[in-house]
C-alpha cells in the first residue's frame, strides 16, 4: 500500500515549468520520490473561459503592467481543494474546510505577514495540505485572496517578478521540517550549535600566493571547545 505523503503541496501557478526542476532535484527531489512529501500544479489558464487561454487584464485605476483575474486563479484553487476532499461536494467557508481537512492556502504578497522559520515548523506539524497561489505580472486581483479566505505571506522585504520563487522558498522550508527529508534531525541548523563559519579539506587552501587556513581549535579534537567557538559563531 502506498504511503500517504506528510505534506502534499498543491502550486497555482501559471509557469509549473520553472518548478519542475527545483521538486526533481536534490533533497527536496528525494523526498517526493521516497513519498514523504508530493506537489501538484494547477495552471488558471486552464480554468479561464477565454478561448485564448487570456487570464490578464489592465488594472482599474491605471499603472503599468497587467493583473492576473480573480476568477481563474480561484478556480485553480478550488480544483486543488477538489483533489484534496477526493472530489466530494463542499458547501461551507473555505476558511472552516481547510481547517477541517488540515489545510492553508497562501496568497503570496510583498505586503503580506513575514513567513519565519517558527511558520515553517507550524505547517509542517499542523497541515497536511498547502496550496501556494504564485502571482506574476503586476500580481492577482485581491478578491481572489478574499474569496479564498487565503492568509497574505512575504517572503522578504522586497518585491519579485512573480510568485514561484516564494513558493519555492517555502515549500522548501517547510518540507525539511519533515521527518525524513533531511539526512537526520541534526541536519536542520537551526536545531543545532553551528557557526555560519564552515570549513572542510584541505586544512590550508591557498589561492593566487594567499594561505586561508581552518581556524585551529576546529583541529584540535576538543570538543567542548569546538562547540563554546561554534556558539560564539553562531
Amino acid at each position: 500500500m502506498k504511503k500517504k505523503p506528510a505534506i502534499h503541496f498543491h502550486i497555482v501557478t501559471l509557469f509549473p515549468e520553472a518548478m519542475q526542476g527545483y521538486f526533481n532535484s536534490s533533497i527536496i527531489g528525494r523526498a517526493v520520490k521516497d513519498g514523504i512529501i508530493k506537489v501538484s500544479y494547477y495552471n488558471p489558464r486552464d480554468y479561464t473561459k477565454d478561448k485564448w487561454r487570456r487570464i490578464d487584464r489592465r488594472p482599474y485605476g491605471g499603472g503599468p503592467g497587467m493583473v492576473i483575474e480573480a476568477e481563474p486563479v480561484v478556480k485553480a484553487a478550488e480544483a486543488a481543494l477538489r483533489k484534496i476532499t477526493k472530489g466530494k461536494l463542499y458547501d461551507i467557508s473555505y476558511s472552516l474546510l481547510a481547517s477541517r481537512l488540515k489545510t492553508k492556502i497562501i496568497f503570496f504578497s510583498a505586503g503580506g505577514k513575514q513567513f519565519t522559520n517558527k511558520n515553517a515548523r507550524a505547517y509542517a506539524r499542523g497541515m497536511e495540505h498547502l496550496i501556494l497561489i504564485a502571482g506574476h505580472y503586476e500580481g492577482i486581483d485581491v478578491r481572489a485572496q478574499k474569496i479564498l479566505k487565503a492568509e497574505s505571506v512575504s517572503v522578504g522585504p522586497y518585491v519579485l517578478s512573480g510568485g514561484e520563487a516564494p513558493a519555492l522558498v517555502v515549500a522548501d522550508a517547510v518540507a525539511r521540517q519533515i521527518p525524513g527529508v533531511l539526512g537526520t534531525f541534526e541536519s536542520l541548523e537551526e536545531e543545532r550549535v553551528a557557526s555560519s563559519d564552515v570549513y572542510t579539506r584541505p586544512e590550508v587552501l591557498v589561492y593566487k600566493g594567499k594561505k586561508y587556513r581552518v581556524p585551529k581549535i576546529l583541529l584540535s579534537g576538543h570538543h567542548a571547545k569546538i562547540e563554546s567557538w561554534k556558539r560564539k559563531k553562531h
